[in-house]
């Protein structure tokens, strides 16, 4: 029997692949355990993070972690749609980084409709450790108004 260790990477067939157009769909991801959250200078805690999967395996990854204490984007879901909205319209931000796969797990989806989570529990397990529970959305799926363009 070999002890062969498999690694595991969030990139999977369910990770769009290259920054999505306007209203197009990309990955909601959390960091796993070997994102080191203590130490980054990048992620903060409790941030929304979206983003796709790059050709060599990598993913790129906007976030949005309120930095400025936003009232309007206290809530989890309002900072993942920042991020978002950064994303699809290409915006120059810092807020943007290219990172290993590994360090993340795809919990949803998010597109110009709203955010469709799969994995609530790792979601609320991420906002736990940040202290920001209370930031959670109340379903698994977040609609956007209709602003009717």
């Amino acid at each position: 029997m070999s002890e062969k260790t498999t690694e595991f990477s969030s990139y999977g067939k369910d990770t769009p692949v290259g920054r999505p157009d306007i209203d197009g769909r990309a990955a909601v991801f959390v960091p796993n355990d070997k994102f080191d959250l203590e130490n980054s200078t990048t992620i903060r805690k409790g941030a929304g993070i979206v983003g796709f999967g790059n050709p060599d395996g990598s993913l790129t990854v906007y976030f949005e972690a309120n930095r400025f204490d936003d009232s309007s984007l206290h809530k989890w879901e309002h900072k993942t749609r920042k991020a978002y909205e950064r994303m699809v319209m290409g915006a120059p931000t810092v807020s943007k980084s290219k990172i290993d796969a590994r360090m993340m797990e795809q919990v949803g989806h998010i597109d110009g409709t709203g955010i469709h989570l799969k994995l609530m529990e790792r979601l609320q397990h991420w906002l736990a450790v940040s202290n920001a529970s209370d930031t959670a959305p109340a379903d698994a799926v977040v609609t956007w108004k209709n602003n009717n363009k």
